[in-house]
C-alpha cells in the first residue's frame, strides 16, 4: 500500500472565493479567540455544498461550509442552519464521531448566504478519484466496509426521543413525502425529457412499503463523508455532511448508501461516485446482509429503498446540471451531468426489472 496522506485542501476554484475581510470582521465580533484568517483553501470533491479550510494567525484550523453559488432557488437542499443544529444535538447527545460545531451565521451580508464553521478533524478521506491509486489491500477494504455498516447501525440506534433529535422532522409518512418532494424538485429543475425517470417515479408511487420505526438518518452516508484514522483506515474518526439529516425510516438511509455503492461490473458513471468497486469491498447485497444482521431489521424489501436512492441521486444531478446550464456555475464537471440523469434512471429501471439490488 502506498503512503496514506490526510485529506488536504487545494486552491479555491474560480468563482468560489470567500470575502476574507468580511469574515474576519464577523469572527472578531462573534467568536472570541477565533483569530485572524491567514489562509483560505478549498476541499476537493462533492457536487453540493462548498467546503473551505481556514487557518488563523493563532494556528487554529477550521472548516467553513456554505451553499453552492446560484443555489438560492433550491429551497431546503442547502440548509446550513439545519446542519449546524444536527451537529449541536449530536454533540449534546454524546456522539463523538463529528467535528465540533463553532458558529452558525445567517447574516447574509457577510457571504451573501448562511454558513457555518466547525473544527477541522484531521484524517484520511477516501475519494473515488484518488483511492484506486492508493494500493488499498482487499482485507483492509473488507474491514472498512464492515466498519462503515456497523457505524450506520450505531447511528440508527441513537435514542431520538431522549436526545431531542426527534424534533428534526416528522417521521410519519416520511417515505411518501420523500418520493413526492424529490419528484417536485425534479420538475422544477427539469431540462430534458427522460421517460425512464418517469417510469421509475411511477413504480415508487405504486410500490410504497409500510414504514419502519423511525430513527436518525444521515441521508448522505458514504465513504467520502467519512474521516478515517490515518494509522488504521478501518477506524472512522468523524462523519461529515449532515445537512440532509432527519428522522424517518432507517432503510431510506440504507437505500441511499446502496445507491452510491458501485460494484466492479457497474458502468463508469456509477463507479465514479465511490471506491466500493475495488476488490475487498462488500457487494450491495453483502452491505444489506451485514446491516440486517447487526440491526435486526428486515431488509427483504431493500430493492424499493435502493431504487429510491437512485431516484433521489438522479434529481440531485438534474438540479446541479440545471444550475450549470443556467450559468450559475462555471464548473465544467457539471457540463455532462445530463448523461448522469439518463444513466442513473436506467440503473434504477434495470434494478426493478431484475428484482434485486
Amino acid at each position: 500500500m502506498s503512503s496514506i496522506k490526510t485529506d488536504s485542501p487545494a486552491a479555491v476554484r474560480d468563482g468560489e472565493q470567500l470575502d476574507v475581510d468580511k469574515l474576519n470582521t464577523y469572527f472578531s465580533q462573534q467568536v472570541p479567540d477565533f483569530g485572524v484568517i491567514t489562509e483560505v483553501s478549498q476541499f476537493p470533491g462533492g457536487y453540493s455544498n462548498l467546503t473551505y479550510f481556514l487557518k488563523t494567525d493563532n494556528q487554529k484550523e477550521y472548516v467553513l461550509r456554505r451553499p453552492p453559488f446560484g443555489s438560492k432557488h433550491i429551497k431546503g437542499g442547502h440548509d446550513m442552519g439545519r446542519e449546524f443544529r444536527v451537529l449541536s444535538l449530536l454533540k449534546a447527545a454524546g456522539y463523538s464521531k463529528i467535528p465540533a460545531p463553532i458558529v452558525y451565521c445567517e447574516d447574509e451580508s457577510v457571504l451573501d448566504c448562511p454558513f457555518y464553521v466547525m473544527e477541522r478533524v484531521q484524517g484520511v478521506i477516501l475519494r473515488a478519484h484518488s483511492a484506486p491509486k492508493m494500493g488499498l489491500e482487499p482485507t483492509l477494504l473488507r474491514g472498512l466496509s464492515e466498519a462503515l455498516v456497523d457505524n450506520m447501525v450505531a447511528l440508527h440506534a441513537i435514542d431520538i426521543q431522549a436526545t431531542g433529535l426527534i424534533n428534526l422532522g416528522k417521521p410519519e409518512g416520511y417515505v411518501q413525502r420523500q418520493v413526492d418532494g424529490w419528484y417536485k424538485r425534479y420538475q422544477a429543475a427539469q431540462t430534458d425529457e427522460v421517460p425512464v425517470f418517469e417510469q421509475v417515479h411511477d413504480w415508487l408511487v405504486q410500490n410504497r412499503p409500510v414504514e419502519n420505526a423511525p430513527t436518525l438518518i444521515h441521508n448522505d452516508y458514504k465513504y467520502d463523508n467519512m474521516v478515517l484514522n490515518a494509522h488504521d483506515l478501518t477506524d472512522i474518526v468523524a462523519v461529515l455532511d449532515w445537512e440532509m439529516t432527519t428522522v424517518g425510516d432507517p432503510l431510506m438511509d440504507v437505500g441511499t448508501s446502496l445507491s452510491y455503492w458501485s460494484e466492479a461490473t457497474d458502468r463508469p458513471f456509477e463507479k465514479s461516485f465511490n471506491l466500493t468497486w475495488l476488490p475487498g469491498n462488500f457487494t450491495r447485497q453483502e452491505f444489506a446482509d451485514r446491516y440486517a444482521q447487526q440491526s435486526g431489521r428486515d431488509l427483504s424489501n431493500i430493492l424499493y429503498y435502493y431504487v429510491f436512492g437512485l431516484f433521489k441521486n438522479t434529481v440531485v444531478i438534474q438540479q446541479i446540471y440545471a444550475r450549470w446550464k443556467q450559468g450559475f456555475s462555471k464548473d465544467e464537471r457539471f457540463a455532462g451531468l445530463i448523461m448522469g440523469v439518463h444513466a442513473l434512471s436506467n440503473t434504477a429501471a434495470k434494478g426493478i426489472e431484475r428484482g434485486r439490488i
